[in-house]
């Protein structure tokens, strides 16, 4: 479970509290936790999409509940013709009966801040198109060009989500250009 932790502060209505760390593992039980069991906790299942799993995970412990989490994985990414050097985010979850305190700033942010410190100077994320306005809030952007990715089989797919980016450090801004994820979506 947590490996270190890296922020801790009172949890939401005097609950226990909330500790922001990264995690050794992450597995299908910690979903299920966080998600309280829901069959699909992401709310993409009807897309028909593989997606990547991650390979770093950060996560918001109350107690000993994981309550909270985020991911990343070493993205290789085409735009324009060139390779970029990105960390895709994935897997972000939040405890029904703890959203709205900003359980997701604060794994996201552990998430974004870790693969900055890994020399990436990008990062991109799929999302919902109403969960658009909480990353926004966090500054990511929209990412106005289509993205396409690779599915088993070696089929390639235009992604159905909104992407968006974030900027890791000094005056990193997303290239001009058709983006190819040259992997599954994460």
């Amino acid at each position: 479970m947590p490996r270190n932790t890296s922020e801790t502060t009172p949890g939401p209505s005097s609950s226990p509290e909330l500790r922001t760390t990264a995690l050794d593992t992450y597995t299908p039980a910690d979903l299920r936790g966080i998600s309280g069991g829901r069959p699909d906790p992401f709310e993409v299942s009807h897309l028909g999409l593989t997606w990547r799993p991650k390979e770093h995970h950060f996560g918001v412990v109350q107690g000993e509940r994981l309550v909270a989490h985020a991911g990343w994985v070493d993205l290789p990414v085409r735009v324009g013709g060139a390779q970029v050097r990105v960390a895709g985010l994935g897997g972000v979850i939040v405890a029904p009966e703890l959203r709205g305190h900003g359980l997701a700033r604060r794994v996201v942010s552990a998430t974004a801040a870790h693969a900055a410190e890994q020399g990436y100077g990008l990062a991109l994320l799929f999302c919902l198109p109403d969960r658009t306005p909480v990353y926004a809030a966090m500054g990511w952007t929209r990412l106005a060009a289509e993205v396409e990715a690779e599915q088993p089989g070696g089929t390639r797919t235009v992604m159905p989500l909104p992407a968006m980016w974030l900027p890791l450090g000094g005056d990193a801004s997303w290239p001009h250009g058709r983006v190819s994820l040259l992997s599954l979506p994460m």
